[in-house]
């Protein structure tokens, strides 16, 4: 591990992965990066798994066995990324052995097109987490109006989860919520907290970009808005560690017997402004009991010209809210450009997920065998699922990889 990604392990943040392809995994990438660059944890998304899958390397094979056996679309999807997902996850158990857990582990995302539904939510993740059969998954749920119920419910039944899509401080605080509700329901049913963990995905790079468009067209001069340009993200996320904070000192946390907090984790890292430093989104949120993921060329730029400080998610005394009110007094609504956000990653997860769709029934058809309809949504769903397989009632396990 280089030094800048040392020290920042050492300022206690997890490094995750934001990126994941067949190749990486045969080839041996993904180990060489476990083991060179202490990367500990795996994010995935539509969009990367349209990527990996659309570019057709390393996936010819499998195509054609699922081809000839005439599955359909949704499942051929579904099976494809979750080989990789488990895969990734056992390239990766040993680091979940040696952290008891807590890291080593890999998200697979729930189909984008469901979530504003909540009990169709909840039946995926369930099918997801029996599909991919590994201990250290994370299913990934959207923390949109619908998804909070399906977040707490998943817990409750033992389903780690990675929440994400967060944008505010506001819907994050609901996300906490969220998350303190499915371990009071685990442990009132009188189940073990020991093993269920999360993450909470908040997202940096789009807040900016949106806040600084607005900034752009809206009111004050050009040096009140240079003053507080490529600011928003940063000091939105040090407040919500300050929600964090606040969470795991209450005692409605501390009555909560054997959890483990729900770690925040800083998502959308790469920077888009190249007036800006490309590793700030790593280098000024460096605190204990956090996790940052990076996509390659982040981590990169990090591991050659990264400057690690640390704790350095504690601003000044108020300096993050003074950004923020900074912002509304320039005509910028940040519970808008929240809402706006969230829409726009849920329509832009929705369109890879089609993209993916497209690419892999054009491969599916040069292989050579017929393509079925594309309408049921996964094997979760129970209108789809792998032969011998359990629809919505698929057995869960608990946070250990015990059947329940």
């Amino acid at each position: 591990m280089t030094d800048p990604l040392h020290d920042l392990a050492a300022a206690g943040v997890a490094i995750w992965l934001d990126d994941l392809s067949r190749p990486m995994i045969e080839s041996g990438a993904l180990a060489e990066a476990v083991e060179r660059d202490g990367v500990i944890g795996i994010t995935t998304n539509p969009t990367i798994f349209a990527k990996a899958i659309g570019a057709g390397e390393g996936y010819d094979g499998h195509v054609r066995d699922l081809a000839l056996r005439g599955t359909a679309i949704g499942e051929t999807v579904r099976l494809l990324t979750a080989w990789d997902v488990r895969t990734a996850c056992d390239v990766l158990r040993p680091v979940y052995d040696r952290t008891g857990g807590r890291d080593g582990r890999v998200s697979i995302e729930v189909d984008p097109r469901i979530s504003g539904d909540t009990e169709r939510t909840v039946a995926e993740a369930r099918g997801l987490w029996w599909l991919v059969d590994r201990p250290n998954l994370y299913i990934k749920i959207p923390a949109t109006d619908a998804g909070l119920p399906a977040i707490s419910t998943c817990l409750a039944e033992g389903i780690s989860v990675n929440v994400t899509l967060i944008f505010s401080v506001a819907r994050y605080e609901a996300v906490l919520d969220g998350f303190l509700t499915g371990l009071e329901r685990r442990a009132a049913a009188g189940e073990s907290l020991v093993g269920v963990e999360s993450v909470a995905s908040f997202f940096l790079s789009r807040v900016d970009i949106e806040v600084d468009r607005r900034l752009a067209e809206g009111a004050g001069n050009a040096v009140e808005r240079d003053r507080v340009r490529g600011q928003a993200a940063i000091a939105n996320a040090r407040l919500a560690y300050g929600v964090w904070e606040d969470s795991v000192a209450s005692a409605r946390w501390h009555a909560l017997k054997g959890a483990r907090p729900q770690r925040l984790l800083w998502a959308s890292t790469g920077v888009k402004d190249k007036a800006l430093d490309d590793t700030r989104y790593v280098v000024e949120l460096a605190g204990p009991e956090t996790v940052n993921t990076m996509a390659q060329p982040t981590l990169r730029a990090v591991a050659d010209h990264g400057r690690i400080r640390p704790d350095t998610i504690h601003a000044p005394a108020g300096a993050a809210q003074a950004i923020l009110n900074e912002l509304e007094r320039l005509g910028i609504d940040m519970a808008d450009v929240a809402t706006t956000l969230e829409a726009k990653a849920v329509a832009s997860f929705e369109a890879s997920w089609n993209e993916l769709i497209a690419s892999v029934t054009g491969q599916l058809e040069r292989a050579g065998a017929g393509v079925m309809p594309a309408e049921a949504v996964c094997p979760a769903s129970g209108q789809d699922a792998p032969k011998g397989a359990p629809a919505a009632a698929a057995p869960v396990r608990s946070g250990n990889g015990a059947r329940t």
